[in-house]
């Protein structure tokens, strides 16, 4: 046998994948001279047992952990992986396997994996959101509304003190969460414990000037064993929550901090900071869709998912499926869309965010209805007034939106709200 006739082995439309296998959906463009049913079958051969070449060492028992393409429809190919491959409860090995050396292949000129289809056996060895939904909800005892947060801008260059402050203007204004950004962890500037200490003072004194609960999502992302150390301090100092830069930082390292979160009753904020580096071309990587589902299964307990209306690139059709793929309990599939049933996997919080100001919250509320924590920071500190007055503009435009009255409306008795709407309006950042 040669190279050629071994992937074809990988290759069987007969197959009819079990429950107990996973299931990848790629998109494939073969390099030119090769066909789509020889490029299926190198990406099955190099992510399961296959190589470029027969083996001497094969045996029928181990053409049993043959990964088997099983559907071609054009470029989309489903491929369905014996659950035996893959260790139970580590990400990383499951991603060498279906993510890895495939992207690399000559014989492809393009791959992308569009979704993932977890096996329940797979879903067990997880642990899933600790918190979910529900339990993020308890802890503002907020039912009916969207939650809101802010990051305090410029995202870095603030003292620990300024960033302090400017938390409570925002937990002053209702707003509910305060949340580092992305590169903001402990830079000489605004240290991290420093940071820590100063604004969970300041989140203190807006719990009692309100009345209402306030937390702050700080930004623990850092070698391992950092992050476990940040996240003590947090519950230290009476924190409710860590944030951390999933992709960055890495699933293995996501992994041990949920682990520790547990232990600390902390919830576990996830930024996809790094994401579009992998998701964004539509014929190469990985789609979000699938990067979400994966944050699902290791345990954070909320997720940014976009807006399609702000400044961070996204269709309507990739934010929905993301949405319907991290919050509901069964996912029936569809066009390009793998089924999924997610058992005892609690649901996670999605975050929209990204360019938003109140002129666009009616938009989002529309779309994405009232589970869904609502970030908002450029258009809370562009405020004309200020910091405060954008975070109650913030929460107006929602109270507008859940009544069902126009902004231009509400405006008119909501000082705060008439302000920003006329420095944005309705405009959509590009």
């Amino acid at each position: 046998m040669v190279g050629e006739q071994w992937y074809s082995d990988f290759v069987d439309r007969g197959y009819e994948p079990s429950d107990e296998d996973l299931v990848a959906l790629f998109r494939i463009e073969p390099a030119e001279g090769v066909s789509i049913e020889e490029a299926a079958g190198r990406v099955a051969s190099e992510s399961s047992i296959g190589t470029w070449t027969t083996l001497t060492t094969m045996s029928e028992e181990k053409r049993r952990l043959m990964a088997r393409v099983y559907e071609i429809e054009g470029p989309w190919v489903k491929i369905g992986y014996p659950v035996e491959l893959f260790e139970g409860g580590n990400m990383p090995q499951i991603l060498s396997s279906i993510a890895g050396n495939v992207f690399g292949m000559k014989a492809i000129r393009n791959l992308r994996l569009e979704d993932v289809r977890w096996p329940r056996e797979m879903l067990e060895s997880f642990a899933g959101p600790q918190f979910g939904i529900d339990g993020v909800r308890k802890i503002f005892g907020v039912k009916e509304r969207p939650l809101t947060a802010t990051v305090p801008k410029p995202k870095v260059g603030m003292s620990s003190e300024e960033h302090a402050r400017a938390g409570y203007e925002a937990w002053k204004g209702g707003l509910d969460l305060l949340k580092d950004d992305e590169n903001l962890t402990g830079q000489r500037f605004n240290q991290f414990e420093r940071r820590a200490r100063k604004t969970f003072e300041m989140r203190d004194l807006a719990e009692r000037e309100t009345g209402e609960r306030k937390s702050y999502m700080i930004n623990v992302t850092a070698e391992a064993k950092e992050m476990v150390r940040r996240a003590e301090l947090i519950k230290e100092l009476g924190g409710e929550y860590v944030m951390v830069d999933i992709l960055t930082a890495g699933w293995a390292g996501v992994q041990t901090l949920r682990d520790a979160c547990e232990d600390l009753g902390l919830a576990v904020h996830a930024h996809r900071a790094f994401h579009a580096a992998f998701t964004r071309k539509k014929e190469h990587g990985m789609s979000m869709l699938v990067v979400a589902k994966i944050a699902r299964l290791v345990g954070v307990d909320q997720l940014h998912i976009g807006t399609v209306i702000g400044k961070l690139e996204a269709s309507r059709r990739e934010v929905l499926s993301i949405q319907e793929a991290i919050t509901s309990s069964k996912v029936e599939g569809g066009e390009r869309i793998l089924p999924q049933e997610w058992w005892d996997i609690k649901p996670v919080f999605p975050v929209s965010s990204g360019g938003l100001h109140p002129g666009l919250v009616p938009e989002i509320l529309d779309m994405l209805g009232r589970d869904i924590i609502i970030q908002v920071g450029g258009g809370v500190w562009g405020h004309p007034d200020g910091g405060e007055a954008g975070a109650r503009a913030v929460r107006q435009a929602i109270d507008a939106a859940l009544q069902g009255i126009s902004l231009d409306e509400y405006a008119e008795e909501h000082p705060e709200l008439k302000r920003a709407m006329e420095k944005w309006g309705y405009t959509r950042p590009t």
